[in-house]
This record gives C-alpha cells, sequence and structure tokens, in this order.
C-alpha cells in the first residue's frame, strides 16, 4: 500500500493528480505538448511509470487534461472579469479586455504548446465543452442588449479575439488592440 500523504486517500489521489499535471505541464512549456509521454510525466514527478496509468489511460489523456484544465482556468478569469457589471455593453468590454489581457499577459502559452498536439476522440465532448464555456458569461450581456441570434454575436466576439490574439503574439501593442478589438465589438454588436 503506498504512504498517503494526505488526511484522506480521495485529498491523496487529488494531491498526486496536481503533481502529474504540474510535470505535464512544466514539460509542455519547455518542449510543448508533444514531448509529454507517460514516461517524461513519470520521471518528472518522480514516480514510476506504471503510478501514471492509476490517473491516466494515456498521454493523450493526459494532454486532454491539461487543455481541460486550462480552459476551466481560462474560463473562471473571463466570469470574474464581468462579476459586478451592471450594464451588457460594460459585461462585454471586460471580456473582451479580460480574454487578450490573458493573451499579452503570455498566461494562454500551456495552451499554444499544447495546440498542435493530438487529442483522444473519446474526450472531444468534455473539450468542446470547456470551450464553449469560455464565451458562456456573454450570453445574459447579449440578451441584455436585444441580440436575437446569440450564436452569431458569439462567433463574432470569438473571430474579433482571435485576431486580436495574433496580432498581439505578432508583436502589435497589446493596449492598442485590446482597445481596437473592444472598440469593435461593441460597436458591431450594436448594429445586430
Amino acid at each position: 500500500m503506498p504512504h498517503i500523504e494526505t488526511a484522506t486517500l480521495a485529498q491523496h489521489r487529488d494531491w498526486r493528480r496536481g503533481q502529474l499535471i504540474e510535470a505535464a505541464t512544466a514539460i509542455a512549456l519547455e518542449s510543448g505538448g508533444g514531448a509529454i509521454t507517460v514516461s517524461a510525466v513519470a520521471e518528472r514527478a518522480g514516480l514510476a511509470r506504471t503510478s501514471v496509468y492509476e490517473y491516466f489511460s494515456s498521454s493523450s489523456d493526459i494532454v486532454a487534461d491539461l487543455v481541460i484544465d486550462e480552459l476551466k482556468n481560462f474560463t473562471a478569469i473571463l466570469k470574474e472579469s464581468i462579476r459586478g457589471c451592471d450594464l451588457p455593453y460594460e459585461c462585454i468590454e471586460s471580456w473582451v479586455a479580460a480574454a487578450l489581457h490573458y493573451i499579452a499577459d503570455g498566461q494562454h502559452l500551456l495552451a499554444k504548446a499544447l495546440n498542435a498536439t493530438s487529442l483522444p476522440q473519446e474526450r472531444a465532448a468534455a473539450i468542446g465543452a470547456a470551450h464553449r464555456a469560455l464565451l458562456a458569461p456573454l450570453n445574459e450581456a447579449l440578451e441584455g442588449m436585444g441580440v436575437k441570434d446569440i450564436a452569431q454575436a458569439l462567433a463574432y466576439i470569438q473571430a474579433t479575439t482571435d485576431v486580436a490574439s495574433k496580432r498581439i503574439e505578432a508583436g502589435h501593442n497589446a493596449e492598442s488592440e485590446i482597445k481596437s478589438a473592444t472598440s469593435f465589438c461593441i460597436s458591431g454588436l450594436a448594429s445586430l
């Protein structure tokens, strides 16, 4: 029986999983998502390779969990950015600014490192749900603005932030890009 480092077995499993995720994250940031293997994660975490299989079925399963965890963290930041907003436009502006500051501050580097990595098909639904959760905080604001086609508005906001993200990554002034993208979104949404 393994030595338990926490008060309960459930806490121990969460703690151990966290160790493995931290090890995989470090590998991805240093060498890219393709370098994440069960052996590499086990070595980095100081565990036997077989121990990793108690938590993950494969290296692609580890990557899928990294992607989902990263998207959940990003969603929490976006939700927090609009908490307390009273006006729908204010919520949109805050969300766009927070999303682009996330890029400008380099917090997205893990997602970028994992971008080219293949993910298990059986995890596609969970990853898709985590992606959709990024935009979900905007639904109420868009409804409050009287937007009829919420899906269309969300697609336009996503496209605008994607373009601004690429421009920020290419070295354009982040504050200028955030201001332009926010203004563009608000003006465009007003026409819907």
